[in-house]
């Protein structure tokens, strides 16, 4: 609605997660630094986390569009799912052929069957999770057991978890060592600096296409990560409320009263908030 007013040729804190619009921060070129090396690593688990909206997802996105040639992925976005749902939607992901119905013992087989054939070829097998943290104890521990397919030398089996912080502190709990055991390469995704989120601004409107002045200037900069702390969905949402104000008012830049009235329509934001906001 706003982007011709702006000067825009596309929409830039849409919470979609988008490749394109990807931030590479020090810390989300550690985490697809650590994805990518656990491709390569030799089996296992590698382990993704961070608050919600932190951008784990944009990440992922980002690392599935990198994965070197050769690679084949089942990527499972729902995991509230029991053992043998897991095992059956795993078969489909990689093209397996699989009963409707069948005993875990007529998906492993089959898959077992799968990932030698991949290995032979040169293929490497990558089966990513997302929301990790909805996946059930049983359903882990069916997880760990896929991780035992493995030739002489090599496991068969890459395992991408991501997921919010609970996850982390579901691994650690006493009845999951030897899957803790199994995590190869681990990082926890923190939210953006204030001189990040600032760059996290400028960069998606300049991904949208942005050539005339800057909507925000340094002051507001520091009032979205006040108001975000740092949280790249946080700051979509505050930004993009901002700006739909500024469109409706008529103006070509955001004004402090205009990102106070989308801080509060957003997040509710407490009057004592934008008071000290407002001392930035």
């Amino acid at each position: 609605m706003y982007t011709q007013r702006f000067g825009l040729t596309s929409e830039p804190f849409s919470i979609a997660p988008d490749p394109r619009f990807l931030f590479m921060s020090e810390r989300h070129r550690e985490a697809l630094a650590h994805l990518l090396y656990g491709v390569t690593a030799g089996g296992g688990f590698v382990l993704l986390t961070g608050d919600v909206g932190a951008g784990k997802t944009t990440v992922c996105r980002c690392f599935l569009g990198q994965l070197p040639a050769g690679c084949e992925v089942a990527y499972i976005f729902n995991p509230k799912l029991s053992v043998r749902e897991l095992l059956q939607t795993v078969c489909h992901e990689f093209g397996i052929t699989a009963p409707e119905l069948g005993t875990v013992k007529q998906y492993v087989d089959p898959l077992n069957e799968h990932l030698l054939a991949a290995h032979a070829a040169g293929r490497h097998s990558v089966l990513v999770i997302d929301e990790a943290q909805n996946l059930a104890p049983e359903v882990l521990e069916q997880l760990r057991l896929l991780t035992n397919l493995e030739t002489d030398t090599r496991k068969l089996l890459q395992i991408v978890l991501i997921g919010q912080p609970e996850l982390r502190a579901m691994l650690a709990a006493p009845g999951m060592e030897q899957l803790a055991q199994r995590v190869i390469a681990r990082y926890h995704l923190e939210p953006l600096s204030e001189p990040e989120t600032a760059a996290y601004v400028r960069h998606r409107l300049a991904v949208a296409g942005l050539q005339g002045p800057m909507p925000f200037d340094d002051a507001l900069l520091r009032r979205i990560h006040r108001h975000t702390r740092g949280v790249p969905r946080r700051i979509n949402l505050l930004c993009d409320r901002a700006l739909l104000g500024a469109y409706a008012q008529g103006r070509s830049a955001v004004s402090a009263s205009t990102l106070e009235q989308a801080a509060r329509e957003v997040f509710g934001a407490a009057k004592d908030d934008s008071r000290r906001a407002g001392k930035l």
